[in-house]
């Protein structure tokens, strides 16, 4: 006897959801070409609608492609028709066309994941990001990230910058608030939150841990800095690297969540080892489980499968309950916790238990 549908939702609509799911793939498509290629900004910029001619002869397209576009946005949700047969964009069209984090969720999608997720498969068997291989033969996706094509690291800086940038001023109120000196940006980046943390307070000095490859693309960005920000080359799963010492404060900024769990509890507690009784370790994190909205939660529900995919093969977007275990299991304390912090962020402040 197959399951009964969810209780939460009417037989139909089950059924409607399961058509939504086994055609996904098209949907995504087609609204990626309704939106590049101007189908949807011409309907924007005529609210009067278009018939299918006048689409036509403003995009530039054949009539049987923008046909089948156009009756495929009928389907999503995107276009309407009116009964003199003339199209109109959608609210959705709307937010597809013009909402930055849409077009940035999009943009990540297509360009950086589409491909490797057909091997999702085979990455949720091995503990692999199996559909890495769509881009270049790296153990992870950041190894590779600056050899990974212009068009895909665009997308991918693209969808990083847009939700770690809208927590910087938080952050730097919280941190900056204890007057650190000297601060260490594990997993730095482009260098975009250590210049943020310099011109937020000229006395602090900065230091930059990544990986090489990453090192020299901030060290490129941040050329005008000078001597106020130090560069420490390191993969931090590396046993015999040892961290600089000596920092007011250690900043992680959607840094762990590229690890696993016995990863991450490893990291930390290398760190821990390096920290003093006044020293705090920030943590930026995206938890799904804390989220205001159904939309960001599903949002954040799906990039997990990018991390299996495509980036490590053993991290996700993690539950804060599995996080915060991670960090009690590296012998450190957790002093505070901030919600709601740009789009959903949660920032930890962590430090040494008492003695």
């Amino acid at each position: 006897m197959s399951p009964s549908p969810p209780t939460k939702v009417s037989a139909l609509e089950a059924l409607e959801r399961a058509q939504w799911i086994a055609f996904a793939p098209f949907v995504f498509q087609a609204a990626a070409v309704l939106r590049d290629r101007g189908v949807l900004a011409a309907l924007l910029d005529h609210p009067a609608g278009l018939t299918l001619a006048e689409v036509v002869e403003l995009v530039e397209l054949p009539n049987y492609g923008v046909r089948v576009l156009l009756e495929a946005g009928l389907g999503i949700g995107l276009v309407d028709e009116d009964e003199d047969g003339r199209y109109h964009a959608t609210s959705v069209a709307y937010f597809l066309h013009h909402d930055d984090m849409s077009r940035r969720n999009l943009d990540f999608t297509r360009d950086v994941n589409y491909r490797g997720l057909a091997a999702l498969d085979a990455a949720i068997v091995t503990g692999k990001p199996a559909g890495l291989g769509e881009f270049g033969q790296w153990p992870t996706i950041y190894a590779g990230l600056a050899e990974l094509p212009e068009d895909v690291r665009s997308s991918w800086f693209g969808f990083d910058h847009f939700y770690s940038d809208t927590a910087f001023p938080a952050m730097l109120d919280r941190i900056f608030a204890d007057r650190p000196s000297r601060l260490l940006d594990v997993g730095g980046n482009t260098g975009k939150w250590a210049k943020a943390c310099i011109e937020h307070d000229p006395a602090v000095e900065v230091t930059i841990l990544d990986l090489p490859g990453q090192l020299h693309a901030a060290e490129q960005q941040l050329a005008e800095l000078g001597e106020r920000v130090k560069y420490f080359a390191a993969n931090v799963l590396d046993d015999e690297v040892e961290p600089p010492t000596g920092f007011d404060a250690i900043t992680m900024s959607q840094f762990l969540d590229c690890f696993s769990e016995d990863q991450i509890v490893a990291i930390l507690r290398r760190f821990a080892a390096r920290m003093g009784p006044q020293t705090r370790l920030y943590i930026l994190e995206n938890f799904w489980d804390r989220q205001r909205f159904a939309a960001a939660k599903f949002c954040l529900q799906m990039t997990s499968l990018y991390f299996t995919a495509l980036a490590n093969g053993n991290s996700q977007i993690y539950r804060s309950t599995v996080f915060l275990a991670c960090i009690e299991r590296a012998g450190l304390t957790v002093e505070a916790e901030l919600d709601d912090i740009g789009h959903g962020h949660t920032l930890l402040v962590c430090k040494l238990p008492a003695r």
